[in-house]
């Protein structure tokens, strides 16, 4: 066989940085890489590139994987629409656009005209379209874009039918939505102060502002700051009624907020202080006020006092962990008057609404959806038919409206849109997607593992059909666990691809998701954080158990705190594992807090400077912290982004640096950096595109599933070497 001429990796320079944790010093050698514009890490970063491409480019299957997801992405694909006044509103895209426009309609399946074209903003798709709000009639729209993939987004506001956009532009404004008053006038949304460095800074002092509109940004009026809370952030919405504001005041990632009102009708009034312990989250559905004392109000909550009598819908999880509805007098908002419309059931509530003076309740099932309508007083009405198992969502409107939507996708089910009818149950289906393969080609099975202390794991199995379990299967294993986030089924059109390349794709259920509620959650954080990686570990071994693969061909993928889990797993297990990919991950758990929202992660990790024992906890499984030399590692390809400023891309830059120099072996160790692009949201589908290609090019050579073809292109057949032999034979 052919010597592979071993890696030579750039050099990165060791320095002698060391911090002090409650006394024990803790080394840094590669501090340097953590300022995205020095001179030295620029230098650093362009050789990476330079490295990566190369070993990239040479594989012959990267350019077919490139062509096949062209051909498949190129299909028709619409979100749920919404209506604000006489118009339906909603995005289309149709096939290959970077981004996905917005139109409005009169009706809804009558001729569109274009709102915004986000494919506009610039010429490579770097500028995408972030938050977007329209007024309550629909004439006006307040949307934020973001260049480059960076939380940051820039606000405009823009008249929906002449596609003008108003003069003022709003900045600095992160992790806001926006909601407008019902007179037009203008909208509340939020925005930190101006930063020192819009990278790296740390996001700290969140204001809630209002915007009139034809007015500069400094004429904004601030209507609720909390300076002695620095790391709180605020949203607002503008009740359906619009006369409240609800008020939302976060702390960290938690399912906890406070919960605050402004009457709007009062030009003096001052907030009020209605949920303020921070022990709970609390999410207003609707609110109803009541004259008549005839109503089942009086049967459900007494007497009547005085009219009128309003009342608030609230999806909680107090003394719930997996979710309930109760009702509230703002008048009376202590505990002993709440009443119980929907308890807790046995699944988690994922989501609920109030539409059509109806709840829907939205829960997950072994992480598939189930929907149901109950009344307002928590009568039952009906289960909603959902297509099969899968993830339906949406269920968005106002509480006097006849009609909604959903969205229904599964692991082979494209993404279909459905018209509901609130009053008789009828589902109908408005669009649905078209994509150029057979699903009967392709099963899925939900199967339940054991993980290390006992604990029952689902994990979603997807491959052709007819597959032989020998053990010598490339798969890829993805998980996340964390945040409270769960992985539900849907339709991936890179799974896709995967699975025609002959690969078996599985999604493990993780313990520090939203799966089974805050109790599964909280199982996975902090002092518990190492569950999470137990759990990861254990559904490569059953994979392996079961005959699916072993670990020269088993790949790990996951992002964000999914890179985390895929970095700790790696450096835990490198024996697991033929190949690894953490993208844009939490790699430097002591230092993590210190960059951007960083701080906000402490809910799900705890930090360094807690005590001693959570210092100590975060090193034992800190993945930069873990690295051991001379250790063979898989096959690693680490991917961030330079413009990354939710997980600063030093993470990655760091645990590059630090595991090239460690680990033997001709296993690669690469980094894959994007340019122009950030921690994900808004990546427009060419670079996705491009993404994909590069991650199934390296897991074909990590998991050496080219074709001796393919690995020596100037290799002859046996055919061609029998022929040659025939013609040496005849001279």
């Amino acid at each position: 066989e052919e010597e592979v001429a071993p890696i030579v990796y750039p050099e990165a320079q060791m320095g002698d940085v060391v911090d002090v944790y409650h006394g024990e010093n803790v080394n840094d050698p590669y501090r340097w890489l953590e300022d995205p514009d020095g001179e030295e890490t620029r230098r650093w970063v362009d050789d990476q590139v330079t490295l990566t491409s190369g070993w990239l480019n040479d594989i012959p299957r990267q350019e077919w994987v490139k062509e096949r997801l062209t051909k498949l992405w190129n299909y028709e694909r619409f979100s749920s629409p919404s209506k604000r006044g006489d118009r339906y509103f909603f995005r289309h895209n149709n096939g290959l656009q970077d981004h996905s426009v917005l139109y409005t309609s009169k009706s809804l399946n009558g001729s569109a005209t274009v709102v915004l074209d986000p494919n506009k903003l610039s010429k490579d798709g770097s500028v995408s379209l972030g938050v977007t709000a329209l007024s309550e009639d629909g004439s006006l729209l307040a949307y934020g874009v973001s260049d480059g993939g960076s939380d940051w987004v820039t606000m405009h506001i823009r008249d929906v039918l002449s596609q003008r956009d108003l003069t003022e532009t709003l900045n600095w404004v992160k992790f806001s939505g926006a909601s407008w008053t019902h007179d037009n006038n203008g909208f509340f949304y939020s925005r930190y102060p101006e930063p020192e460095n819009k990278l790296e800074s740390l996001n700290e002092h969140h204001k809630l502002y209002y915007h009139q509109i034809g007015t500069p940004q400094e004429h904004d009026k601030l209507i609720y700051e909390s300076p002695e809370n620095p790391k709180r952030g605020w949203g607002a919405s503008v009740s359906e009624a619009g006369n409240t504001l609800f008020i939302y005041g976060r702390e960290g990632t938690g399912k906890r907020n406070i919960l605050y009102t402004l009457d709007l009708q009062n030009e003096g009034a001052e907030v009020v202080k209605l949920m303020d312990n921070f022990d709970a989250s609390y999410s207003v559905l609707g609110e109803k006020v009541f004259l008549d004392e005839r109503t089942w109000l009086q049967r459900l909550f007494g007497p009547k006092q005085e009219p009128p009598e309003t009342r608030y819908w609230i999806q909680t999880n107090k003394d719930a962990p997996k979710g309930r509805i109760i009702a509230i007098n703002p008048e009376h908002p202590e505990e002993e008057h709440w009443m119980d419309i929907v308890p807790e059931a046995d699944h988690v509530l994922r989501g609920a609404s109030m539409v059509g003076n109806q709840l829907v309740l939205s829960y997950l099932e072994d992480a598939r959806s189930s929907v149901k309508i109950y009344d307002l007083d928590g009568s039952f009405v009906r289960d909603v038919g959902l297509p099969g198992i899968g993830t339906a969502y949406g269920f968005d409107g106002k509480s006097d409206d006849s009609e909604t939507f959903f969205t229904f996708t599964g692991f082979t089910d494209p993404t279909t849109i459905f018209r509901y009818d609130m009053a008789t149950g009828e589902a109908s289906t408005w669009k649905q997607s078209n994509v150029d393969f057979d699903p009967e080609n392709f099963e899925t099975k939900q199967i339940f593992y054991p993980s290390k202390d006992g604990t029952r794991i689902p994990m979603f199995i997807m491959h052709k059909k007819g597959l032989e379990l020998d053990g010598n299967q490339p798969t890829l294993l993805y998980g996340y666990g964390g945040f409270n986030i769960s992985l539900t089924p849907s339709f991936s059109l890179s799974r896709l691809i995967w699975m025609e390349m002959g690969g078996v794709y599985a999604i493990a259920n993780l313990r520090g998701g939203g799966e089974y509620g805050e109790d599964w959650h909280k199982a996975g954080t902090k002092m518990n954080k190492q569950n999470v990686f137990d759990d990861f570990i254990a559904a490569a071994e059953h994979l392996i158990s079961e005959g699916y693969t072993r670990p020269e061909r088993l790949a790990i993928n996951g992002g964000s705190n999914g890179g985390l889990l895929v970095g700790a797993a790696m450096t835990q297990r490198p024996d697991l594992f033929g190949a690894a990919i953490p993208a844009v991950g939490v790699l430097d758990m002591l230092r993590y807090h210190k960059f951007t929202i960083g701080w906000a992660w402490a809910d799900d990790y705890g930090t360094s400077a807690d005590s001693p024992e959570m210092f100590q906890y975060l090193k034992a499984y800190s993945p930069l912290h873990n690295l051991k030399p001379n250790v063979r590692y898989p096959s690693t390809m680490i991917t961030t982004a330079d413009h990354d400023d939710r997980v600063v891309p030093a993470h990655s830059y760091k645990f590059a640096a630090a595991l090239q120099k460690a680990h033997e072996g001709e296993n690669p160790v690469l980094i894959r950096i994007e340019t122009r692009a950030g921690h994900g949201k808004g990546t427009p589908i060419s670079k996705r595109i491009e993404q994909y290609a590069d991650q199934y090019a390296f897991l074909v050579r990590a998991l050496q599933m080219e074709t001796e073809e393919e690995r020596n292109p100037t290799a002859e057949t046996d055919e061609e070497q029998e022929a040659t032999e025939e013609q040496e034979a005849a001279k």
